[in-house]
């Protein structure tokens, strides 16, 4: 049984995510700010912390800054905030996946599975497994372990990050539109935007460069959409 920690200054989202992740077996422990849940996150760490962003004595960005200081421990960012979300997710400040409110809660349940198979993934894939991995070129994508390699280098991806990559990279030089790319990676209770999806590959983009400063494999069509290029 996986433990979640929850932090939000919201009790109606405290006590209905609990009930949620609860409900699909997980072990939840509340906390309604940063400063609270932090000396009990050290004490006894959960497996992965969902976080709000916005809250008062500490917020989540400080809290996530805190818990990297000597862990890698998995967090989800709940988020209202509309703007570019570059500085939230921070390459550097190492959140896994942000889910915007108001959000679908079975959304944010497979958000949190799916860190959490990554994070338990063994390191050798058996040959069923093997079958599933995903080689374009200098790129590959394990979906199983949530694992992204480029030009055998790893890439860390959100979950987002990694379904939209994943279904460009299945039918190299065919176009995706932003509405198929939001199929892929969201359900059908939760909209987003066009910009959001521009954003995720704007992130997607920077990420590879840190890697390889000449990467070009997903490719723009003015409104049309997307596509990857094989190399």
């Amino acid at each position: 049984m996986a433990t979640i920690a929850l932090v939000d200054d919201d009790e109606n989202i405290l006590t209905s995510v609990s009930m949620a992740l609860e409900s699909e077996g997980f072990k939840v422990k509340t906390y309604e700010d940063g400063a609270s849940a932090l000396a009990d996150i050290a004490a006894t760490p959960p497996d992965l912390v969902v976080s709000d962003i916005k809250m008062p004595t500490m917020d989540g960005m400080e809290l996530l800054r805190r818990i990297r200081q000597s862990s890698d421990l998995p967090l989800i960012f709940l988020t209202s905030k509309d703007e570019e979300i570059d500085e939230v997710l921070g390459l550097t400040m190492g959140a896994d996946d942000y889910v915007k409110k108001p959000f679908s809660q079975r959304l944010l349940i497979e958000r949190i599975k799916a860190v959490l198979r990554r994070r338990s993934a063994g390191p050798t894939p058996t040959e069923e497994e093997e079958k599933k991995i995903l080689r374009r070129g200098d790129l590959t994508l394990d979906p199983l372990r949530h694992a992204c390699t480029w030009k055998g280098q790893p890439v860390t991806l959100t979950v987002t990050e990694f379904l939209i990559l994943q279904a460009l990279a299945q039918r190299p030089g065919f176009v995706k539109n932003r509405d198929q790319l939001m199929d892929a990676a969201y359900d059908d209770q939760v909209y987003v935007d066009d910009r959001t999806i521009d954003s995720h590959i704007k992130r997607i983009r920077k990420k590879f460069r840190m890697v390889d400063k000449d990467f070009d494999a997903i490719e723009t069509l003015y409104g049309v959409g997307y596509k990857y290029k094989e190399n």
